[in-house]
């Protein structure tokens, strides 16, 4: 992850750098952060996941968003606003949506992992994302075919509830009949 400003900005400043950069940038704790280009492998677990996730929430009440989307996350009584591009998210309450971002806490949460920004996504984003609730939170590992599926406690933090390597089934803990083959996921990746 990389720290394109090194000084804080305001939320006002970033959406105007924002609007006049093509980059992919996050805003955590004031300060302006660049996501990597995806690699080959990433892009293919993304996929492979879409079509799988699609295909469960058709014809259902909760959406499917793949990447690039902004989340600005959202909960009363948290202070801050920290904005996030998360590989896939599941949002269910849509009254935060519209034509930009997302401004709320979506329910399912997918970080696929780089090698360049893995504490990002395994430090950085799993505590925002436990301190403003996501329910449930996926790590996915191209290099090692593997999934850590996380699931908030009643305490408000992260369970590990899963580990998967190579073969099985991911099972949602939140949404029922939510099964993917971890073959299906990484098929494509060598």
């Amino acid at each position: 992850m990389n720290i394109p400003y090194e000084k804080k900005v305001s939320l006002e400043e970033f959406f105007k750098i924002r609007e006049e950069n093509d980059a992919l940038l996050e805003y955590v704790d004031g300060y302006i952060l660049m996501s990597p280009s995806p690699s080959t492998g990433h892009q293919r677990v993304s996929g492979d996941l879409l079509v799988e996730l699609t295909l469960y929430f058709d014809s259902k009440e909760c959406e499917v968003f793949p990447a690039p989307f902004d989340v600005e996350l959202y909960r009363e009584g948290i202070e801050g606003t920290p904005i996030v591009i998360p590989d896939i998210l599941i949002i269910c309450d849509k009254s935060g949506l519209d034509e930009k971002r997302y401004r709320g806490v979506p329910s399912l949460i997918i970080e696929i992992l780089s090698p360049s920004n893995q504490a990002h996504d395994l430090i950085t984003k799993m505590n925002l994302y436990s301190k403003y609730g996501v329910k449930e939170y996926w790590v996915v590992n191209p290099v090692l075919k593997s999934i850590q599926i996380y699931t908030l406690n009643n305490e408000g933090s992260y369970v590990q509830t899963d580990v998967l390597k190579d073969t099985g089934t991911i099972k949602s803990v939140i949404f029922d009949g939510l099964n993917i083959d971890m073959q299906k996921v990484f098929k494509n990746i060598i």
